[in-house]
């Protein structure tokens, strides 16, 4: 699932700060950093799960909440508070960051019956890490402006492997006056924090990274099934392809052919990382985006035909670089 997370000191510190007029509603202009108060985490799947524990591992209590209640006895164990909805976690965090896989799961989350705008605090920083339509970011931000509260998008790049690590990289957006304080935050999880404008920009720079990265996964996993069945060793292939013209990020650390590199999924059956699901979902995405705006996207039309064909043919559960199975067991193709 995802997770969710909002910022406040005490209150002490709260009377120190300033607010001033964004248009005519009254926005925090300068927030002192809150030292290790308490921040909320909904959704711990197998993003959220790492980077809330990040979160822990730099001292901040972590309030957490998931769909599945399986998921957040590890932070249970861990010291943490757990609570039995989003309301809850709004009613005791006022920073929060949310990580969910859906525009359903984030409106449900946001605004739904024991959603976080029910008990959320005047003042609160919301930080949204799901991946989701950037229309929907905006419509959620204006709805936590009429309760007082700041939503800023953040979602993420880097993967499961980044998300453990602390590696990630966020691409936020939101008012740029709170971009320091929501970075507080993100830092302990991410190696890169870039601001990107208003709300809804994170949105925009993370579905163009995916749809880039859904073709380069296709195109990796097409030369490499092609030089394989020509005869080349895949990983003599795959080091040509590192120190020459073709090397990218599919190729050169996540490679979908199993047996080229470890610690990838495709060593692993293809278990764990970023599921196939998610891939077609933000390759949606990019499609509706691209229709509003009248872009031509040729490639990122036939990346997400193919993604939702592997979704249809069994593919679902397993990381999209399974297209390279995919693509070896399709002889119709």
């Amino acid at each position: 699932m995802a997770a969710a997370l909002v910022l406040r000191g005490s209150a002490s510190w709260l009377r120190r700060q300033r607010r001033v007029c964004v248009g005519s509603v009254a926005m925090v202009s300068s927030r002192a950093m809150a030292s290790k108060t308490a921040v909320g985490f909904i959704g711990l799947g197998n993003m959220g799960n790492p980077m809330a524990k990040n979160l822990v591992k730099h001292g901040y209590p972590v309030i957490a909440y998931d769909v599945f209640p399986e998921a957040c006895k590890e932070f249970q164990d861990l010291g943490s508070q757990v609570t039995d909805s989003p309301a809850d976690v709004a009613d005791k965090a006022d920073r929060i960051i949310t990580m969910l896989p859906s525009n359903a799961n984030a409106i449900e989350v946001y605004v739904g019956s024991n959603g976080i705008l029910k008990k959320v605090k005047k003042g609160s920083l919301l930080i949204d890490s799901s991946t989701i339509d950037p229309a929907v970011s905006k419509d959620l931000a204006k709805e936590a402006e009429k309760m007082g509260a700041v939503f800023m998008d953040a979602p993420v790049s880097g993967g499961v492997g980044a998300a453990r690590a602390g590696n990630l990289t966020f691409m936020v957006g939101g008012v740029e006056q709170e971009f320091d304080a929501a970075k507080e935050l993100l830092t302990c999880m991410g190696s890169n924090v870039v601001y990107c404008g208003e709300v809804g920009t994170g949105q925009a720079a993370k579905i163009c990274n995916n749809m880039l990265l859904a073709i380069s996964m296709i195109g990796t996993a097409e030369a490499m099934n092609l030089g394989i069945r020509l005869g080349l060793d895949p990983k003599l292939l795959a080091k040509i392809l590192n120190m020459s013209s073709g090397r990218c990020w599919s190729s050169d650390t996540y490679n979908p052919v199993p047996g080229v590199m470890d610690g990838v999924p495709s060593a692993n059956n293809y278990q764990g990382g970023f599921g196939t699901t998610l891939m077609a979902k933000d390759l949606g995405l990019a499609q509706v985006s691209a229709t509003n705006t009248k872009t031509p996207v040729l490639l990122g039309s036939l990346a997400h035909q193919v993604y939702r064909v592997m979704c249809a043919k069994g593919y679902s559960q397993k990381d999209f670089s399974s297209v390279f199975q995919f693509l070896r067991e399709e002889e119709t193709l």
